[in-house]
């Protein structure tokens, strides 16, 4: 990646993050994801993906680009990037790691740690390189850069 002053470029790091989803999905992992969005009910399942900084960028653009400005606050607790019309994704393309690798049973399960944390790792450095200050909770990340 480029970087001035210990700082990565824009442009790079969100490459970085899209290289990393592409490795991802280059994974021999079993995986059976039917767009079911019950792993987009935060509230009932008592998960909320955490997005590293770079994944909030990459995130914060693909929702803009919707035509989209601010993140909607949704009373049933569901992420706020699903749209409440057709229940899909509004960013599936660039959806955060922890939606790629979530825990949804029907689609097979978690992700073993083991076999990610390679990429786990990579994106914990493009956060450190853009100024991050680790995970946070889905809305609360892209938001602060909305």
């Amino acid at each position: 990646m480029h970087s001035s002053g210990g700082r990565t470029s824009l442009s790079a790091a969100l490459a970085e993050v899209r290289a990393v989803y592409r490795d991802l999905a280059a994974r021999p992992i079993e995986r059976n994801c039917e767009l079911r969005t019950q792993c987009c009910h935060f509230k009932l399942t008592g998960k909320t993906p955490y997005l590293t900084r770079g994944e909030a960028l990459l995130a914060a653009r693909a929702w803009k680009a919707t035509g989209r400005k601010a993140l909607p606050s949704r009373d049933d607790g569901a992420c706020p990037m699903l749209d409440p019309q057709t229940s899909r994704c509004l960013i599936y393309e660039d959806r955060p790691f922890g939606c790629r690798t979530h825990f949804c049973a029907a689609a097979g399960g978690p992700y073993a740690r083991r076999e990610v944390i390679d990429l786990i790792r990579r994106l914990e450095q493009i956060d450190e390189q853009l100024g991050g200050d680790g995970p946070r909770a889905l809305p609360a990340a892209i938001s602060s850069i909305l």
